[in-house]
């Protein structure tokens, strides 16, 4: 059994045009999906987490001048698929996503990480939201039209 903690962050990275990144998952081409990422420590504040998370699969920082990174307030549970499971420690079936935005400048130049994604697109939200395999990610880019009025 595994040590994974079952606790995690999804992060919609848009531009104020709401040109959304999505990356292509390298263990499943075709799959396309926002930044996500696990608590590398118990302790660890999510806030931390995505700027890890966003850094690692992207190369962008999430603390950079002009963006704003935003707690949404939303958490999904849902469970672990069975096939993945073994990365958590025995008997953990569930894991609770955080989700949070992150407003960039502008559709930037992106660093993949090549063991994790094959390829990376900046896709209006509508678009987006299409190419999601995720539901959970599907209706986080969704709401992001009226979150940006917000902000």
């Amino acid at each position: 059994m595994g040590t994974k903690i079952p606790e995690s962050v999804l992060v919609v990275i848009h531009t104020p045009g709401l040109e959304v990144l999505l990356l292509e998952r390298a263990d499943h081409p075709g799959f396309w999906q926002s930044v996500t990422g696990s608590k590398d420590l118990l302790d660890e504040p999510l806030v931390e987490t995505c700027r890890r998370e966003v850094l690692e699969e992207t190369g962008l920082d999430a603390a950079g001048a002009g963006c704003v990174l935003e707690d949404w307030g939303v958490r999904n549970r849902y469970e672990i698929y069975p096939q993945w499971r073994h990365r958590y420690p025995e008997g953990v079936t569930h894991n609770t996503e955080h989700v949070f935005g992150l407003r960039v400048p502008a559709a930037l130049p992106v660093r993949i990480a090549p063991r994790e994604h094959l390829q990376y697109r900046w896709l209006p939200w509508e678009e987006a939201a299409g190419r999601c395999f995720s539901m959970s990610n599907v209706e986080a880019i969704r709401q992001l039209p009226v979150r940006a009025v917000r902000g």
